[in-house]
């Protein structure tokens, strides 16, 4: 099984302060445990609760001895949360690897944290200081299993991080990606190959993104589109022909892209992220492109990424005419939202009434529309294939500016762009006290529910 934990900046930075220290040091991570597939699941860090000094018999750089009463509080909190507790240790020495000392502990306190929290699992990690952040290993084991290792650590904030547990390696081509390389460095490029990377609508923006990734070294992608291509499609959607109209846009592109890169692990969605099981399928993922243009979708992915902690580059175009269908306005919208960052409702970059009418059947909206119980649906609008590509290129190099950090700090998460002025500005928004992607919700990291994202879904 592959599994990924997911860690914010703030239990980061509390994970590199313990690290740093002369002695090790011990605590408890309670996370959401979410299997996503047949052999994968997820652990979504939610909190981090350090042993009490007071607890400590003896403290070393090679050894510790805790009493009982220095986790039990910490199991509490993990039964009343409903996570799992995964029993976190530093090795300053900067070596993450088990020892005896450390199976023999776990063997001792496995049952006890189970028991204590209600959890079927137990997990641990090992976390050494490195040149560069962390060096991580860790385990979750089921009661009478074997422990499975935790393969991916995914760091999702102001930066982003992914990196395989300590004693691994990911190789990359270094002939094919030699320029990207030179740009920026193999770490940044073997993240890139390891990415599992969600494309929510596979038009305009969606194929442009999804080109640019794979042309970069994305080999995982989930591509999620409900329609077939038309005739007007054509000339923005990369890589489809004439020959292709009629077929789902997601076998089209994905048969573009695997001539780009026949070893792409490509899996297909049809539908929309407005479906549970769409949106269950997404839940998967390190994180999402979104390239849709309705408002209901936005609001489901809004809400993926706070409840798995999975980051979402969102985007819009939006191209206005005067009376006569002259180009005089070229907007583009590119929105990431990451734990630390207002959603798109906060933002107000969504319409509910609109969004509640997209779910809506088209017999029953059409009803409501002639009561006036209901909003005019928008009717097609303007797209051209070089704005479009102007915004997914603006979308993609936000992803790289967040993994190789060439930028201000703190990032800004919004770009905003005006091509007929040339101009590009920058914003940033925080949560809203009270609402869903404000950290003291409860909902970040909270992971699968019932109902999943704690929302009503159409029947």
């Amino acid at each position: 099984m592959s599994i990924t934990l997911v860690l914010t900046d703030a239990v980061v930075a509390d994970l590199e302060a313990k690290a740093a220290l002369p002695v090790e040091t011990g605590g408890v991570l309670l996370a959401a445990w979410h299997r996503t597939g047949e052999g994968t699941g997820r652990l979504l860090a939610r909190s981090l609760r350090w042993v009490p000094e007071r607890a400590y018999g003896r403290r070393t750089a090679h050894e510790m001895v805790i009493a009982s009463d220095g986790y039990i509080e910490a199991l509490a909190f993990a039964e009343e949360d409903g996570s799992v507790p995964l029993w976190v240790h530093t090795h300053p020495g900067g070596v993450p690897v088990r020892s005896a000392k450390d199976e023999e502990v776990d063997r001792l306190i496995a049952d006890v944290f189970r028991l204590r929290s209600g959890a079927s699992y137990y997990g641990t990690v090992i976390v050494s200081p490195a040149p560069k952040g962390l060096a991580l290993t860790g385990t979750l084991q089921e009661a009478e299993c074997t422990p499975t290792e935790i393969d991916r650590f995914w760091m999702v904030g102001d930066r982003w991080r992914l990196q395989p547990a300590f004693g691994r390696s990911e190789s990359s081509d270094s002939r094919l990606f030699d320029r990207n390389i030179r740009a920026f460095g193999e770490p940044v490029q073997r993240m890139i190959g390891m990415l599992r990377i969600g494309v929510v609508g596979c038009g305009g923006t969606g194929s442009a993104i999804a080109e640019q990734l794979v042309r970069l070294g994305a080999r995982h992608l989930l591509l999620v589109d409900a329609d077939t291509l038309s005739a007007s499609n054509v000339t923005r959607v990369y890589g489809s022909t004439p020959a292709d109209v009629g077929k789902p846009k997601t076998e089209v592109l994905a048969a573009h892209l695997h001539r780009i890169a026949p070893d792409l692990d490509c899996e297909l969605v049809e539908g929309r992220c407005t479906s549970q099981r769409v949106a269950k399928s997404l839940a998967s993922a390190d994180l999402i492109f979104g390239c849709t243009d309705d408002n209901a979708g936005r609001l489901v992915l809004s809400r993926l990424c706070y409840w798995f902690l999975t980051p979402v580059i969102d985007m819009g175009v939006l191209l206005t005419s005067d009376a006569d269908d002259t180009l005089e306005g070229i907007h583009g919208r590119i929105t990431v939202l990451t734990p630390g960052t207002a959603c798109l409702l906060c933002r107000g970059r969504v319409d509910l009434a609109r969004a509640a009418a997209e779910t809506q059947a088209p017999e029953e909206h059409q009803r409501l529309e002639a009561e006036g119980y209901a909003p005019a649906l928008g009717g097609i609008e303007p797209a051209v294939v070089t704005f479009t590509t102007m915004t997914a290129a603006l979308a993609v190099s936000e992803l790289l500016e967040r993994l190789v950090g060439y930028g201000a700090s703190p990032r800004p998460s919004e770009v905003l762009l005006r091509g007929h002025d040339r101009e590009i500005s920058t914003n940033t928004a925080l949560p809203t006290p009270g609402h869903y992607c404000h950290p003291d919700s409860g909902k970040l990291g909270r992971g699968s529910t019932e109902p999943f994202l704690e929302q009503v879904w159409p029947a």
